[in-house]
């Protein structure tokens, strides 16, 4: 099934609360998504993506309420000087589920800056966010691209055009209270 990108309908919603997969596009490309507190459908994102299972997911979120740990106001604060935006930051968590953390201690999150796609992750919840494309491969740039990498795999595509600057995310990892960029 393919669902235009100018909103994400109560479909998407009811398929991703459901358990479904699916890729549709973020801030910065186009990522094939699942509930993060849903382990079975965050291992079918693994086992469709063909990724190394000790890597943990990026997660998009919402707020900072969405974050699986709780932080203090200095980090809260730093982070809030990031996001939304095309910034990813590792932080360490005792509290999120394994089948995210993986090998980690850390979950490295990002609120998009696309207020469509936080008005879904309001509805849905987290989610895992790995690029779309198996491993190894260059990311899909289109839904089309997505579509000839993975078919039927997914439960759905949501169209959001092509990607023309595929500049990944910054990334962050939170050391103490400082944020030490890593790319």
């Amino acid at each position: 099934m393919t669902v235009s990108a100018t909103s994400f309908d109560e479909t998407i919603v009811r398929l991703l609360r459901a358990g479904a997969i699916g890729v549709l596009r973020t801030d910065t490309l186009y990522g094939i998504v699942a509930k993060a507190d849903n382990e079975r459908a965050v291992e079918h994102v693994y086992a469709v993506k063909q990724r190394t299972p000790s890597k943990s997911p990026i997660v998009l979120i919402a707020s900072v309420d969405q974050l699986f740990d709780v932080y203090d106001e200095t980090v809260l604060f730093r982070l809030n000087e990031l996001w939304p935006g095309k910034n990813s930051v590792i932080l360490p968590s005792g509290s999120a589920p394994s089948w995210i953390v993986r090998d980690n201690a850390s979950v490295a999150y990002r609120i998009p800056d696309n207020e469509a796609l936080r008005t879904l992750l309001r509805q849905t919840g987290p989610l895992i966010a790995p690029s779309a494309n198996p491993e190894g491969e260059p990311p899909a740039l289109s839904v089309e691209e997505a579509k000839r990498y993975f078919g039927n795999e997914v439960d759905f595509y949501v169209d959001g055009g092509v990607v023309h600057d595929d500049t990944p995310s910054k990334l962050y990892r939170l050391r103490e209270h400082d944020l030490e960029r890593l790319r």
